[in-house]
């Protein structure tokens, strides 16, 4: 199953505290649906302000990436810049 890494306090807080989470989804879309599933609002916060890597690449948007059984999916807070 593919590994989701939850760097920043907002997304652990929503996940209840957990860092780490195993997925059943195959694309990075489904991904976000499962984990607002799981835990309400962790989709949008992911949508809205999280950038994310899927197996060490960088996505912009990612939403059409599939993903593999050992896909790692680090979600990282945007850095707000002024």
């Amino acid at each position: 199953m593919p590994t989701v890494v939850l760097t920043g306090d907002a997304a652990r807080a929503l996940a209840g505290g957990a860092a780490e989470l195993e997925v059943a989804a195959t694309s990075f879309r489904r991904l976000v649906a499962e984990l607002d599933a799981r835990f309400p609002g962790l989709g949008r916060l992911v949508d809205e302000g999280m950038a994310v890597a899927i197996d060490g690449v960088i996505f912009q948007d990612a939403y059409a990436v599939p993903l593999a059984e050992a896909s790692e999916i680090v979600l990282i807070p945007k850095i707000a810049g002024g």
